[in-house]
């Protein structure tokens, strides 16, 4: 893949907290509506890394490319009026407000309406549940609370950081369920994901993380969950093959 096939461009990041560096030289790219998962263990840097893209961070070195366009120094809420979407662990919701206002704070400019009917529409529960206050929700509904959006800012890709940690497995169906429907609708995603088999079955590709740097990537396909747990525990540092 080129540089201009990728709607996301990660190249040579390093990233860290204080005297301490967490990523070092990861690069790694993203097609226009492809699913990308990046697994490893934790502490791994995987968090860091989605960090580090959508801007919260500030990178150290290194270039993120976002359709084509160089947003390395560009700030958070910059990033999102580009298209960057992300939708951190733990839920990035605001407790204290109701489910509707937080709908209203995710929503672009002039479409609050449209965006809270969509939002509903996807997860009909947040529609019993407008004005009730986010914090109340059950831990289900604070995750569709917190990844409707991805939805209702129609971005180009989104981040997502273990969207799936401490639910019930019917309520991880239904946002599998979401993120599907996303990338039919021409969205990419780039998955942080503890739920190995989950992550497969919906990635184009793999990136595995291990201390900070890429030690194994290639097509979905060419993953088993014991290739990654290997990759990432130093046995088999290399490219996967499909």
């Amino acid at each position: 893949m080129s540089a201009r096939d990728a709607v996301l461009r990660v190249e040579h990041l390093e990233a860290g907290y204080g005297e301490t560096t967490v990523l070092r030289d990861v690069t790694l790219e993203v097609p226009a509506q492809g699913v990308l998962a990046i697994l490893g263990p934790n502490g791994a840097g995987k968090t860091t890394l989605l960090r580090a893209i959508s801007g919260l961070l500030p990178a150290r070195r290194g270039r993120v490319g976002l359709d084509g366009k160089d947003v390395s120094r560009r700030s958070a809420s910059e990033r999102v009026r580009r298209g960057l979407c992300h939708v951190p662990d733990p839920r990035g919701i605001f407790p204290s407000l109701t489910v509707r206002d937080n709908l209203v704070l995710q929503a672009p400019r002039g479409s609050v309406d449209g965006s809270i009917e969509k939002a509903v529409g996807m997860f009909p529960r947040l529609g019993e549940r407008l004005d009730q206050l986010a914090g109340t929700l059950s831990g289900g509904e604070q995750q569709m609370l917190a990844v409707s959006r991805a939805y209702v800012q129609s971005p180009k890709v989104v981040l997502l950081d273990e969207v799936s940690m401490g639910l019930a497995p019917n309520i991880v169906d239904e946002i599998f369920a979401f993120l599907e429907r996303l990338r039919e609708e021409g969205v990419a995603l780039v998955v942080v994901e503890q739920f190995v088999h989950r992550a497969l079955a919906i990635a184009d590709a793999v990136a595995v993380i291990g201390r900070g740097r890429v030690v194994a990537e290639g097509p979905a396909a060419g993953f088993t969950e014991n290739a990654i747990f290997e990759a990432y525990a130093g046995v088999a540092p290399q490219e996967a093959t499909a």
